[in-house]
Order: structure tokens, then sequence, then C-alpha cells
């Protein structure tokens, strides 16, 4: 049984290939084309999961669309006409993802397109978004919140998984949603891009929540509703939502007031200093996500009875939050797969029709996030020929890589798979000495070029998680933030946040064994198994090839680069000709 999930014409378009119950792909259509949070139809990405699977588009038996326009049909219809709301929104998002347009698209690419007994089925957001997270777990049985902007007229779930089966307990549906206020005052503060949420929640640890009580009239928990915006302070429910969902990055139009302009002040432009009003509104809104989600989280325990919780939506990508849901409600367990956003929609697509829509019983635990494309030492010499570099095969590459960031240097790291999701989790990553105080500055200025507020997270071995940090559950996907332990900060400055936490994560050798060692061999010379851990990119998406790794290595000032099992080093410097004393 071969089953493609693709999540298409939305951003972070991806696709994800399962073939007899276990995964064998998945990958964002961004890492191909090179374009940031790609929308539009994912083929790039279709195309390289068919290949790892050695199948052609006629072998698929069901291809699962993670938007359904038909759900909640009957709320957009008496939305539409109680606030004499335009339909255009949501109906031209139907018109995208029609299974008409989605054959066209897989006729266009090679092969001839699907078999014509080729199940197509339109799934509903949310549902792909809990079978994302629950349907890949280790849990027998576990509670489910999803979270996110909107997903068919829905920005949240609230259910039970028990074996092969998903059932919804609850909803939070158009025009609330968490999402949407914390993409609002994203764009207040001056970060109008698609995917800036977390640049804001890093930038929040600056401030102080002085705003708390105007968030309060923003956003609020409600046990009925579960989640209410204060919707006189956002335009979504009255305008619509101005959305760009072609082929290249999507552009969201503004989603806040005026209204909320007189509550907090004027907005902050792009080009605007950062003054501590700023700081100050981005702790508080933090600050309140956190206070209503928890509240959330703990009458979801209530209504279940479980302490086993796996989240999944964009909101599941906030790890300040995240970190503090084991310390402060009932749950002790948590699972968060590493493309909890709606990239991962395409591997819950692909799960719900395996469990849910065929009954087939669950034979998949996600262990690790490498799903995409591997390249063999064959083509990685010969892009290192391509771009004119001096390759040497190392006997010991884990130790030499280790030995070279403990000297100091910024050390490219390409190895195995690609990682699935928005985090670098030591296959294409960039890698620092965490002992340096100054190692921030080095790697903004040098490799990352991006805000100085944004921190840079650590990788450490598992064992040792409680040695530095408050908690030892183990975060393997980078989605939890844990406080440091008094004296670490001297310790391992570099890893660590303004406000001592660090979005840790945790590495095991049945995860990555090569990454593994690496951590294994560092603490064998500095005595530290830590690792400063940032994704291979320069303000482009994460690298994907030996080409991507060489260009971007290139074009910045890392200090080596280490693919596969060989080291790659800089051409010399072109040698400057000097005019030589004439000799007779």
């Amino acid at each position: 049984m071969n089953i493609l999930g693709i999540n298409a014409y939305h951003g972070d378009a991806a696709a994800a290939l399962v073939m007899d119950g276990q995964l064998v792909a998945a990958a964002e259509e961004e890492r191909f084309n090179r374009i940031k949070h790609c929308a539009g139809f994912p083929r790039l990405a279709i195309e390289y999961c068919l290949r790892e699977g050695n199948i052609r588009l006629r072998d698929l038996d069901h291809v699962g669309v993670s938007s359904d326009p038909w759900a909640n049909l009957s709320r957009k219809f008496w939305r539409s006409l109680r606030r004499s709301l335009s339909p255009h929104t949501w109906r031209s998002a139907g018109r995208l993802v029609s299974m008409g347009n989605i054959r066209a698209e897989f006729l266009r690419m090679a092969e001839g397109g699907l078999a014509p007994d080729t199940r197509l089925h339109r799934l509903e957001h949310h549902l792909t978004h809990a079978a994302s997270a629950f349907f890949v777990s280790s849990f027998e049985r576990a509670a489910i919140l999803t979270l996110d902007g909107f997903g068919d007229f829905s920005s949240g779930l609230l259910g039970v998984g028990e074996g092969n089966r998903i059932c919804v307990s609850g909803r939070i549906h158009f025009p609330h949603s968490p999402g949407v206020f914390y993409t609002a005052l994203t764009q207040y503060l001056g970060f109008p891009h698609y995917g800036d949420e977390g640049k804001v929640m890093a930038l929040a640890s600056l401030g102080k929540p002085v705003w708390l009580d105007a968030m309060k009239k923003i956003i609020r928990f409600d046990p009925e509703n579960l989640i209410e915006l204060g919707l006189e302070y956002f335009t979504h429910h009255t305008h619509g939502v101005a959305m760009n969902w072609r082929e290249g990055s999507p552009h969201i139009g503004t989603l806040y007031s005026d209204r909320l302009v007189r509550l907090l002040g004027a907005p902050r432009q792009k080009v605007e200093p950062l003054t501590e009003r700023f700081l100050d509104v981005a702790a508080s809104m933090q600050k309140r996500l956190e206070d209503v989600l928890l509240q959330l989280a703990r009458h979801l325990a209530e209504l279940t009875g479980e302490t086993r919780i796996c989240l999944a939506g964009g909101v599941a990508l906030n790890s300040v939050v995240n970190g503090r849901i084991r310390q402060e409600t009932s749950f002790r367990q948590m699972f968060i797969q590493p493309a909890a956003a709606d990239d991962g929609t395409a591997l819950g697509a692909a799960f719900y029709i395996q469990h849910q829509v065929l009954g087939q019983p669950r034979l998949f635990v996600m262990e690790h996030a490498n799903w995409g494309p591997s390249f063999r030492n064959a083509d990685i010499e010969g892009a290192i020929q391509r771009h004119g570099l001096t390759g040497r095969r190392c006997e010991d590459v884990e130790r030499d890589a280790a030995a070279a960031i403990a000297d100091g240097k910024v050390v490219g790291w390409f190895q195995g798979r690609m990682e699935f999701g928005p985090r670098a989790l030591g296959n294409r990553s960039i890698l620092a000495d965490p002992r340096r105080a100054d190692m921030k500055q080095i790697l903004n200025d040098r490799v990352k070029h991006r805000e100085s507020f944004r921190p840079f997270a650590p990788s450490l071995l598992e064992e040792e998680t409680s040695v530095y940090f408050d908690q030892d559950y183990p975060s393997p996907y980078m989605l939890l933030v844990y406080q440091a332990r008094p004296g670490q900060e001297e310790q391992i400055p570099g890893a660590l946040h303004v406000d001592r936490t660090g979005r840790l994560q945790t590495v095991t050798n049945r995860q990555n064994a090569r990454y593994h060692r690496l951590l294994a061999c560092l603490k064998q010379i500095t005595g530290k198994g830590i690792v400063i851990n940032t994704s291979f990119n320069d303000s482009e998406p994460i690298v994907c090839t030996p080409d991507d790794a060489i260009h971007c290595f290139l074009n910045t000032k890392m200090d080596v680069l280490f693919l596969g099992d060989y080291e790659a080093l800089r051409p010399p410097p072109a040698r400057q000709l000097q005019d030589e004393p004439r000799r007779d």
C-alpha cells in the first residue's frame, strides 16, 4: 500500500510517502526550489519521495491533501450571513485545492499522472495535524492538541488518540485563533514576513511583561469556546485575510486593527529600532500566550484524564510554552514531531489515510527527523571538484570535526539524510563551541547575518541533559526550552539565551549515530558533550545538496566544511602578481 500525503497551495508546501505502514520519505518543497516557506504544489518534494521509495506516480494507491474546503462549511455559511463577510477568501481557497486541480498538477509531472484508480482524499487541516502528532508517536493512547493560525475555518483541535483512531472532543473555530493573535502582534512589532513569529519569541526575553493587562483584553481562555480573541483588535474577521499562496513565499496582509494601535501605541516600522516599549510588548504577548495555552492544556488534561499529550500546529513550535507543560500541568509525557507546522500535515495526511480511513494497525514510530535526501561520497567528491575545493578524506570525520570545534572554528556539518521540519538536527548544521561567550557574535557576523537578539541552540548528549538544564526530559527535535542550572552561564555561555534558557536538542546514538559520536568526541576533548547547533543556511532555506552546502560555505566565513567522510578546504587565494625588477 503506497500513500502520498501533500500540503499544497499553502505555506511550507511538502510531501510525505508511506509504504506498507512505514514512513519512507518526507521533505519540504523549499529545500529543492530554494524559496523559503514556499507555497504552491510540491512537485519537487513529490518527485524526491517517489525516488526514495523507488516507485512511480502510477504506483500510488492513495493521495491525501491536507485541506478540505468543505470542512466546517455550515460555520462558514452562517458566519458569512451574520457578518456580511464575503466568502471569497474561503471559497477561493477551496478552488485552489480542488481535486481537479490536484489531478491536473500530477498530470503535468512525468509518467502521465496518477493511475485512474488512485484515490484522492480531501482531509480536514487540523485532523491531519492531529494525525501527524499521534499516529507517529509511541503512545497507545494520548490527549491531542493542535493550534495554528487557521486551516479550513478552524484554528485548533482537542481530542484523544487511541490505537489507530482519533476522536475529536473540541475545536477552536474562526474567528478565534492563538496563531492569529501571535502573528498580528508579530506584525505590530515590525516583523511582517511569514515565519517571523520565532524571532519575536526570542525577542520576548529582552523585555518585561508590563502590558499584560492589555494582552488580557486581546486573548483569553474560555472553558466553553476554549480560546477567544478580543475581535475589535483584529481585522481578519471583517475584511478577510489577504493571502498570496502562489509558488513563491507566502504573504499575509495586516491582521491588527486601529483599535489595537490605540491600546498599545504606534506600531513599529521594520526599519525602526527596538525600543523598550516594543521589547515589553513582545514579552507581554509571549507571557499571555503561555498563560492561555497552559490553561487550555490543563482543561484538556481534566477533560481526558490523560497524562500523555501530542502537540501539533504552528503554535506548537513555540518551544518556550512547550517547555512549561510538563512542569505546570498534569501531563507527564509529550510528543511533538519535528515538522509540527503545516509542512507536517503532509505526514499527517498519509497516516490519517493509513489508519483512520483504511483502519490499518500502527506499525511506525518516529524516532528521528532524517527523512530527506542523502548523498554518496561519490556525489560529494563531484561537488567538491566542481567548486574548485580541495577535499581530504578523513579517517575519523567525527573526531576531526570535534577537534575543529574545540579549537574555536565554525564548522559546516553535512551528513546523511536531510531533516524534515524547520530545525537542523545534526545533519545540515553549523556547529561551534558553546564555551565561548563571543561565539554568538562570531556566528552572526561571519555566517548567519541575522538579528543579534536571536539565540543559538545547544545540542547535547541526552544523558547529560540534567547536567546543564533544570529538566531531564528528552528534547530530540529542539522544540522545548529549559532553564539552565545555576553556574552554567559561565560554562556554556554561547548556547544560552539572555534569560539563561536553551532551546535544546538531546541526541542519542539510536537517533543519529554520527552526530552522537561527534558529541562524544567533543566531550573527550573538552570535557563537555555539548555544541552550538544552528541551521546550515544564510537567509535561505536549509541546504539540501552538497552543492548547496558548498555554495553557503563559500559565501560565508565558516572555517571548515565536513561533507560525509570529506573535509573540504577553501581554494587558496589568488596569487597576487607583483612587478619584479627587470633583469637584463
